[in-house]
């Protein structure tokens, strides 16, 4: 019965499977939004203001950057928690490849968080005139708590593998 139960628990892992699948489809989303963002822009890139451009470009950097952060949990988490991809002679296999265990995941993902939320708390500090000053603290008190966290997760993940 213990075999079976441990079988079956392990086994679950395939679970996970299709959730990191539907991760591409979430990245497919964000493709389709970004390309709607660039054909939104052209046909008035001579007429808008530096600033607004700015912001618009800001917004496909924010886009990138979380499409990144979906490929590496999406690959990351599938070879580590259900099976290993089977991309030997493949000359576009990623280098970081099973070189991720989940604590390097971790601290990847909120290094990440912190990459997208200073990209966002640039454009509030650019577009200051339209936004309340006390959104503008919480803004900033949000990111300061990101950075804190991802720098707090990152010591103790050095403390502990020492």
């Amino acid at each position: 019965m213990e075999n079976f139960i441990e079988r079956l628990m392990y086994a679950s892992r395939w679970i996970m499977a299709p959730i990191y699948l539907g991760l591409s489809l979430a990245l497919l989303a964000l493709g389709i939004k970004f390309f709607q963002e660039v054909f939104h822009i052209l046909p008035i890139i001579l007429s808008i203001k530096e600033v607004e451009l700015i912001l618009v470009v800001l917004s496909l950097i924010d886009i990138a950057l979380v499409g990144g952060l979906i490929v590496m949990v999406m690959f990351s988490g599938y070879e580590n928690f259900v099976s290993r991809l089977d991309l030997e002679g493949n000359d576009d296999k990623l280098s970081w490849l099973g070189k991720l265990d989940s604590g390097s995941l971790k601290n990847k993902v909120a290094a990440s968080i912190v990459a997208i939320s200073s990209i966002h708390l640039l454009k509030v500090f650019m577009n200051t005139e339209t936004i309340a000053n006390d959104k503008i603290q919480w803004y900033l008190l949000i990111h300061i708590t990101f950075v804190l966290s991802a720098f707090a997760m990152g010591y103790l993940d050095k403390v502990l593998r020492k």
